[in-house]
């Protein structure tokens, strides 16, 4: 042991190589066989264990790994020599090297490896597969079992493995489990290789010592076999298991496949044949369920497949096999493989986009032959295309296709390369789209549509159909060829960039369809209804969506006309499928506005394209087969499902609120229905259904929709023979509902009851009916049999005991409908001929030949007729609530566990049928009765029914006892009764109708007894209800249903007196309505429940307020309808505290809620007590109110808008409180919001609430104005500006005593205000600011203030105008924009022209301050003109002496601007007041106006100023200084134009902006003339150098010319001082400009100081040029700027140099580029910039992954060095890498391989600079 223990020792420092040949000295110098030193060794294998566990705990260090090595080494050497046996080949397998496997995987890889290699190398040398096959081979195929829970597969090869697997007894190895599933894989792979490369060695071998061993042959197919079949398990396993399967057997399985295809095995004594085709099969099949499975799984499925094309695209036999048909397997026969490929190609992750791409260009080049790319670069480029009339950047894109080879792809079209050049413009399309800029994808999109189509056109005629065809090639037809350039398609609208999904959505539409034949068709069916339907639903493809009303864009008009030439293109069939289909998609995406409008064209586009053909039509269709008929009748008289379809649109609209928007998509709705079905085509219910789901104004009396929904209904657009049985059809189904409606199929034993829910639904059907009744009746005969039915009906209500047949509730709904849908007729057709006869309605509904006044006779005759009945009824029905029966019953379980609701009475179910019946009969009764009273003049409501409502109304209110829940939900339903009950005597307008609360409910009682009942009434009501409601009984949600009926009856019972008075009816027997006390009971309890009222109870109640206070304002005036004194300032202060409680707990702003606070709270007869604004020297309850709810408004746009409205309205009705609110109206004035309230208008038209309140509001003095702007954020400055403008009139009239109260009032808030803003522009820190940006908020601030100051200016009079002038002086002086400045101008103008005395002792001073600011001396220019143009003729002439001598002066003026801009105003004034003098006059004149006529004659003469005056005339002429300060002159026709703030653009702006595009033009003819200049110069002195080089000297110069005119250089003070005295010096020279020697002397002098200073700064930078022409994005570039000048770099070289005009460029650099010298190298040249710099002794290096690239970090950076730098994506082209010196990369270890280009540029250069200050 001693001996082996030394002889191990000895492996420690003897390396591996050396092992061989020191045992061979060993065994020569010893008479040892060579079995006795293995069985040595092998025994001492523990010592070696023992040595690598307490070695090393994480990795072995060298000499272990050469110990551990050595000693493999040696044993296998020793089992190569005769005499060792298999036995102890097998022992060393088991004793040794599997334990030493399993024991040093953990540390390191390799030592298993080389472990592994000393084994095979044996076993190939002495051919011991046997071995192999009976240890290794089993035990490893186990150990991978065992890892996917295998117990034994009887198809394997070794399938005796798990006995000859097992290790002898005193093996170290004990478990199969604790081995790595990697490193089993890795091992059996290395088996595997090793026979499939020692068959050819085996096969040389003559003599072994195992001559009994196996055949190689055999057992690599046994091998084979078995790694196959644990293949496939694996990769359906876990992820873990598909890696190992992937990476390690995959690729030594395909290539042992190569080498061989066929393999013949032996399992269990029966023959296999493994295949190469049985293999490939089974793993597409694997394939296939992986890609169904999952992200990762898809990936790893792609990972497969590249492995499978990678290595046969390599094999030259593989193409040939599948083309003689030898039965291998073509993946490319596949179609579920080219289907993968399209899904793959425009996944979402990036990684497996790029997998479909190799897998697919090398699957084309495997059945082509060659790359795609060969076909690109086998065409010349030759040829040219004509770019005339193409725009700047088309013709751009036109040259970058040029370069890419596009073009020439489209002029060699032939039949031989079609399919190559189609594959070839895809690949590069789609290579376009995933790596390259849009700029390129631009250039070559149009050309590759065009190469695909017209390849499409000139192969057509020799296309085979898909049966046809042997091998399936994807682009061979053109349904294939589509389907290609669909994915395209669907790629670009993925596209990050959204430029790139512009472009490709117009390619879509900017291919002429119509030219292409039936091309349309082939368009993939699920392309169109997903990419690109998902498309439109992009905002990005509709920027000018909604801009001015016009909802539509240029990608809807081209996507609807696309859909149109689709649908055409399609079978009958298919077009109804399609629209269904496509229809179907709102069900699906979630669409934005533009996305649905897209929708709902699309769906009209196809519907146009769709031809209707009756049942008949499509039965006759012979070439179509049974399935496509069965298909076709199924979808084409399906129509009731596509209906739904279409209103489920319709109502997807609703939540974009906007009323034109609506109307257009429900227009196209309306167009795809009527295309394609008739209204016979579809049941009644899905019919009613859709006319339902029409906004109510698009159909009623001259809707814009009524028209053409009437002619389809009644079937206008059939043939005449056809157009009775549609119309029949449609009428006989309206005119059957009534019965099927009312009638039930119960039994006369059964009960019939019903909810409210059931109520509901009845209530919902019935409208619907009676709403497609009235839209398709054209005559009144068409109405008798429902009148009839009415009539029939009406007299058997109280006629049967039981009604087992109909239902009369059913009956009552069925009325209450007609009658409402007549009542809203009635209004349409009146508010239609009022809008008819003032012209706002063009219009006429030719469709509605049905006089309306005889309908509605008609049926008010039939409803006088069922009146009796009804009553009768109604008494029957109403004993229910006050029957004591009702009130004891007991509630079960399941009623008592309700919460309650409006829809969930806590009843029994017989009680709610019977409360529900009582209710409804009392709403039948009194709607009819109203209506009655109001269509018929000759009828007036009979004693009996009026009786009847008095008296259902007396016992409803008297109820006063209640004992349980039951008998408080049945008084609940008496009050509900009660609301309806009122809510008709409100629209009665008969005074016996109105009189009904006024008699006594005891008709016996004396006439001198009867009080003011209507008093008594509401007393008994209030007080009878707020006990129900404290009682208890009642559950909470059901009382707050109580709660809400109570207000709305309260609303009603206010509203009776005040109609009553509107109406001019006398009640006798009343003095007054209310009492006083009533009153204010009435306000405190509503005032009491503001804070906590609910959702429905908030308008009853606020109307209810105002209406209170209506009658306090009537009290104080002594008036009938109430005995209060008024309200007082304590009653006040409760209201508005509670109402804003009430406004700040409502989570939603509508418009009716806000609306109804601001007219209840701010009431015009509180508003006019001035104690509510002060009272006591502190703020009033109003005045608090007003800030609360502007300080809110800040946030919610609509509530400041309302506020605006009624404050403006209320504030002109009484001047006088102006005063108290000069903080609020500065809130309005300077108001801005961005928010966009688009749902404000639609709110206020669709909502009648809404509408309701907002037209109470105090209305605006100038509504046509105001209206423009009620949806912008303008409206509040809008209003007031309005308002201050009408207060200025009402200042101007002299009248009676409270006129002039009034016009003194105006006058003096007027100036209040006027001074308080004054005040705030000049002193406040904000709006004095003077240096501020453009367009900023105080910019904008900036202008409303002085917008509102311009209408203040009528209020300036003799006592405020010395303090104005003083602040407007303040003002102009200073700086601001010219958007602001205007207004300062035309204030002062208007103020000048109203007191011209001011002009000689203010305006004449200041004109004469010459050195005065530029633009404060601009200013008063512009005044004093104007001043002068339109003053009255008795002051024009002083003006003009006065003011025009200061200012000519100024014509000579050396600022540009001021110069220009005096010119153009003396021009104005001479040319207006200056008359023209003929020659003969011409010497009589005066010599000062001679000189004024002489420069008249030069200013209208002179070129320049001629094209200055002729730009600037209109803004000129336009100007007026008395309209400019109206709020028409300053806001009018601004709504729809995109202007900042209303403010045009002002003159001096206009002056500015042309004379800076004159000083440009300018200033490039200098620059041209300078080069000129020296050029001739230096020609002069340095002829000879041009005549030895032309060309280089040329491009010198240039580039000298570039530094001059672009680069900043900052020289020392010497240098300065050497420039300037030689300036100096050569002054002389000037003085004569025929001396151009001393001139060139001068330049020549001017080059060398900035030479010297050049020289100065690029002596301190370092050698090293960084070189980024390749480099396009300007972030980057400034990046590398500021980086170059940080590590000093001699020079960074960029392709153009304007890119240091840049705004982004000049804010990344921070002014590098300024000290950094920046060369300008065009992308062209840099290859010579490249050679010149080498031969000057410069090393070329590139930053770029190449496969002879260095690491930054071991490269040894020359001293002068030039950089270059690779595009963002492609890197470094191909012919600049050739003549680079070497590459250097960036190490990197993360799973991202890419740095940006600018901070790789920063690495590299940093480390240059590491390397050289080390040096």
């Amino acid at each position: 042991m001693d001996y082996a223990t030394s002889l191990i020792s000895s492996f420690r420092r003897i390396p591996p190589a050396a092992i061989p040949a020191t045992l061979d000295c060993i065994l020569a110098s010893t008479t040892s066989p060579p079995s006795s030193l293995f069985s040595l060794l092998r025994d001492a294998f523990p010592i070696l264990s023992q040595d690598v566990i307490h070695g090393s705990e994480d990795s072995l260090d060298d000499e272990h790994r050469n110990f551990i090595a050595s000693y493999v080494g040696a044993l296998c050497h020793l089992l190569k020599k005769p005499g060792i046996n298999a036995e102890a080949l097998q022992d060393f397998v088991w004793s040794v090297l599997i334990p030493l496997m399993r024991l040093t995987q953990s540390y390191d890889r390799e030592i298993v490896d080389k472990a592994i290699a000393f084994f095979l190398d044996v076993v190939m040398e002495t051919n011991a597969w046997r071995v192999v096959e009976g240890t290794m081979v089993p035990y490893f195929i186990k150990v991978v079992g065992l890892t996917m829970g295998m117990l034994q597969n009887e198809q394997i090869a070794f399938h005796k493995w798990t006995g000859q697997a097992q290790s002898p007894e005193n093996s170290t190895l004990t478990s199969f489990e604790s081995f790595p599933l990697l490193m089993a894989c890795h091992i059996l792979a290395s088996i595997l290789d090793a026979s499939v490369k020692g068959k050819p060695v085996s096969e040389s071998t003559s003599g072994s010592i195992l001559a009994n061993g196996c055949s190689v042959h055999i057992f690599t197919g046994n091998l084979l076999w078995d790694i196959c079949n644990v293949t496939l398990q694996m990769l359906s396993h876990s992820l873990e298991h598909r890696s190992c399967a992937i990476t390690i057997f995959l690729p030594h399985l395909l290539k042992a496949f190569v080498s061989e295809n066929v393999f013949e095995i032996q399992v269990h004594g029966v023959k296999f044949i493994l295949s190469r085709k049985m293999f490939f099969t089974k793993i597409w099949k694997c394939c296939k369920n992986l890609f169904s499975m999952g992200p990762s799984e898809r990936r790893d499925a792609y990972t497969v497949l590249s492995l499978y094309i990678s290595i046969f695209s390599k094999s030259d036999g593989c193409e040939d096999d599948s083309v003689n048909g030898d039965g291998t397997f073509d993946l490319r026969a596949e179609k579920e493989f080219w289907d993968e490929m399209k899904k793959g190609l425009v996944d979402k992750e990036s990684i497996v986009r790029k997998q479909s791409l190799h897998i697919l260009k090398s699957t084309v080049t495997i059945s082509q032959g060659k790359q795609h790319t060969s076909v690109l670069g086998s065409i010349s480029n030759d040829t040219t295309s004509n770019s005339h009339g193409l725009t700047k950047r088309e013709r751009w894109a036109d040259k970058e296709a040029k370069s890419l080879g596009i073009e020439s792809l489209c002029n060699s079209v032939d039949s031989d390369s079609s399919s190559q050049l189609k594959w070839g413009a895809f690949f590069l399309l789609y290579e376009m789209l995933e790596e390259y800029g849009t700029h390129l994808v631009e250039a070559a999109w149009n050309y590759q549509m065009n190469l695909l189509l017209r390849i499409s056109h000139s192969s057509d005629n020799s296309i085979k159909l898909v049966g046809e065809r042997h091998y399936l090639d994807p682009m061979e037809t053109l349904e294939d060829m589509f389907e290609w350039l669909a994915v395209l398609w669907q790629r670009g609208l993925c596209h990050d960039n959204p430029q790139v999904r512009c472009l490709i959505m117009q390619s879509v539409f900017g291919i002429e369809w119509k030219n292409h034949g039936n091309f349309a068709k082939f368009v993939p069916r699920d392309f169109v209804l997903g990419p690109f339907i998902q498309g439109l639903n992009d905002p990005v493809h509709h920027k000018e969506f909604g801009l001015k009303g016009a909802y539509s864009s240029r990608t809807i008009d081209g996507a609807s006309t696309f859909l149109r030439q689709y649908t055409v293109c399609l079978g009958e069939w298919e077009q109804m499928t399609l629209l269904s289909n496509l229809a179907s998609l709102v069900k699906i995406y979630s669409f934005g506005r533009a996305g649905l409008m897209s929708l709902a064209e699309c769906v009209a586009a196809a519907a146009a394209g769709v031809r209707t053909h009756s049942k008949n039509d499509v039965e006759q269709c012979d070439e179509a087969s049974s399935e496509m008929k069965s298909a076709v009748d199924s979808t084409y008289n399906d129509k009731a499902t596509l209906l739904d379809v279409f209103r489920f649109i319709i109502e997807s609209s609703k939540q974009h609120f906007n009323p034109n928007y609506r109307l257009k998509v429900c227009g196209n709705i309306l167009d795809a229905t009527v295309s394609v079905m008739s209204s016979s085509d579809v049941p009644l219910e899905p019919l009613l259904h859709f006319i339902s789901s029409f906004p109510p104004d698009f159909l009623n009396y001259g809707g814009p929709l009524r028209e053409k929904l009437q002619e389809w209904l009644r079937g206008y657009e059939k043939q005449a023979s056809t157009s009775c049985i549609i119309d029949g059809k449609v009428k006989k189904k309206l005119n059957e509902f009534p019965r099927s409606f009312i009638y039930h199929n119960h039994s006369a034993n059964d009960i019939v009851n019903y909810d409210d829910e059931d109520m509901e639904t009845w209530e919902l059907k019935a409208k619907r009916w009676a709403r497609a009744l009235f839209l398709i009746i054209e005559e009144e005969r068409h109405l008798d049999s429902l009148l009839l039915f009415i009539q029939t009906h009406g007299n058997e209500l109280c006629k049967k005991s039981d009604y087992w047949e109909w239902l009369p509730v059913k009956y009552m709904i069925l009325i209450l409908s007609i009658a409402q849908e007549l009542h809203e007729m009635k209004n349409r057709t009146v508010d239609s001929h009022a809008k008819r006869t003032k012209g706002l309605l063009e219009t006429v509904d030719h469709a509605e030949s049905m006089d309306t006044s005889m309908v509605i006779k008609k049926f008010t005759r039939s409803f006088t007729f069922i009146l009796e009945e009804l009553v009768s009824y109604t008494n029957q029905s109403c004993s229910v609530f006050w029957s004591e029966e009702a009130g004891d019953t007991t509630l079960p379980s399941s009623i008592k566990g309700r919460l309650g609701g409006l829809s969930q009475r806590r009843l029994s179910s017989s009680n709610t049928t019977a409360v529900l019946q009582a209710i409804t009969s009392v709403k039948t009764l009194a709607s009819i009765s109203s209506y009655c009273s109001q269509f018929q003049e000759e009828y007036s409501c009979s004693s009996s029914t009026l009786d009847v409502l008095w008296q259902l109304s007396w016992k409803i209110i008297s109820c006063t006892t209640c004992t349980s829940e039951t008998k408080a939900e049945i008084y609940l339903g008496a009050y509900e009764a009660l609301h309806h009950v009122l809510k008709s005597l409100v629209s009665m307008p008969s005074p016996s109708a109105l009189a009904l609360l006024t008699r006594p409910y005891n008709l016996s009682a004396p006439e001198a007894e009867v009080k003011p009942h209507m008093d008594y009434f509401v007393q008994m009501f209030i007080e009878n209800i707020n006990n129900l409601i404290e009682a208890g009984y009642l559950a909470r949600a059901r009382r707050a249903i109580l709660i809400d009926w109570k207000w709305m009856c309260l609303e009603s019972l206010l509203l009776i007196p005040k109609h009553a008075l509107q109406r001019g009816v006398y009640i006798q027997n009343c003095s007054i309505f209310f009492s006083d006390a009533v009153i204010r009971r009435i306000f405190n309890d509503l005032v009491d429940s503001l804070e906590n009222a609910g959702e429905g109870s908030v308008l009853p109640m606020l109307r209810s307020v105002r209406l209170v206070l209506d009658f306090f304002a009537l009290g104080r005036k002594g008036s009938a309808v109430s005995s209060c004194d008024g309200i007082d300032v304590q009653m006040m202060w409760h209201l508005v505290r509670s109402s804003w409680l009430l406004h700040v707990s409502c989570n939603k702003r509508r418009v009716a809620p806000i609306a109804a606070l601001l007219s209840s709270v701010l009431h015009d007869s509180v508003f006019s007590d001035m104690d509510m604004h002060e009272f006591d020297d502190s703020p009033g309850p109003l005045k608090w109110f007003v800030e609360k709810i502007l300080e809110e408004g800040t946030r919610s746009p609509r509530t400041i808008r309302l506020a605006a409205l009624h404050l403006s309205g209320l504030w002109l009705s009484h001047p006088s409180a102006i005063k108290y609110y000069m903080k609020e109206l500065k809130l309005l004035t300077l108001y801005g919001s961005v928010a966009f309230d688009e749902d404000f208008e639609a709110e206020v038209t669709e909502n009648h609430d809404a509408r309701t309140e907002v037209s109470i509001l105090s209305t605006s003095p100038d509504p046509e104005l105001t209206e423009e702007f009620i949806n912008t954020e303008l409206y509040a400055r809008v209003s007031v500006a309005v308002m201050f403008n009408k207060l200025a009139d009402l200042a101007d009239m002299v009248g009676s005593n409270d006129e002039a109260e009034n016009s003194h009032a105006s006058l003096q808030s007027g100036k209040l205000f006027l001074l308080e803003l004054f005040h705030s522009v000049v002193n406040d820190t904000d709006l004095a600011k003077e240096l501020y940006k453009k367009y900023s908020a105080t910019h904008r601030r900036k202008v409303r203030a002085w917008q509102m100051l311009c209408i203040l200016s009528r209020f300036v009079d003799q006592e405020i105008v010395s303090e104005v002038m003083c602040h407007l002086h303040t003002a102009l002086y200073r700086n601001n924009m010219p958007a602001v400045r205007q207004y300062l101008e035309t204030f002062a103008i208007y103020v000048y022209l109203k007191f011209p005395s001011l002009v000689g002792e203010q305006l004449v001073p200041m004109v004469r301050k010459y050195d005065m600011r530029t633009q404060a001396l601009s200013s008063y220019v512009f005044i004093a003109a104007n001043v002068i143009l339109h003053a009255t003729k008795d002051d024009q002439s002083r003006h003009l002496d006065e003011l025009l001598p200061p200012i000519v002066p100024l014509l000579t003026s050396h600022h540009h601007s001021l110069r220009g801009f005096t010119q153009l105003l003396v021009y104005q004034v001479l040319s207006k007041l200056l008359p023209a003098l003929n020659s003969v006059a011409y010497g009589t004149v005066s010599l000062e106006k001679r000189c004024f006529m002489e420069l008249k004659s030069y200013l209208e003469d002179n070129s320049d100023c001629a094209r200055l005056r002729v730009s600037m005339e209109v803004h000129l002429d336009a100007f007026d200084p008395y309209i400019s300060i109206t709020p028409a002159g300053i806001f009018s026709n601004r709504v729809d134009d995109i202007e900042f703030e209303c403010a045009h653009v002002s003159l001096l702006e206009h002056v500015i902006e042309f004379l800076n595009d004159v000083r440009k033009d300018l200033r490039c003819s200098m620059a041209k003339d300078a080069t000129q200049l020296k050029n001739e110069q230096i020609h002069v002195h340095d002829s000879e150098s041009i005549d030895q080089g032309k060309e280089e000297t040329a491009v010198k110069l240039q580039k000298d010319m570039s530094l001059n005119f672009q680069k900043k250089v900052i020289v020392s003070k010497h240098d300065m001082q050497y420039s300037h005295s030689s300036s100096l010096n050569s002054k002389d020279t000037y003085n004569s400009l025929l001396d151009v020697e001393k001139e060139d002397e001068l330049l020549d002098q001017t080059l060398r100081a900035r030479s010297v200073a050049l020289e100065k700064l690029k002596a301190g930078r370092q050698q090293i040029i960084l070189v980024a022409s390749l480099i396009d994005r300007v972030p980057n570039l400034a990046g590398l700027a500021r980086t170059c000048e940080v590590f000093k770099a001699s020079s960074l070289v960029v392709d153009n140099a304007n890119v240091l005009q840049d705004k982004q460029f000049q804010l990344i650099s921070v002014t590098a580029e300024k000290w950094v010298p920046i060369i300008e190298v065009p992308v062209s040249n840099v290859k010579g910039f490249l050679e010149k710099k080498k031969q000057k002794g410069y090393s070329i290096l590139g930053l770029e992954q190449t496969a002879n690239s260095v690491a930054l970090d071991q490269y040894v950076f020359p001293r002068k060095t030039v950089l270059v730098l690779g595009r963002e994506k492609e890197g470094i082209p191909v012919e600049l890498i050739h003549i680079l010196d070497a590459c250097i990369e960036i190490p990197q270890l993360g799973v991202v391989r890419s740095l940006n280009v600018h901070v790789s540029g920063a690495i590299a250069l940093w480390e240059y600079t590491r390397q050289q200050r080390l040096s």
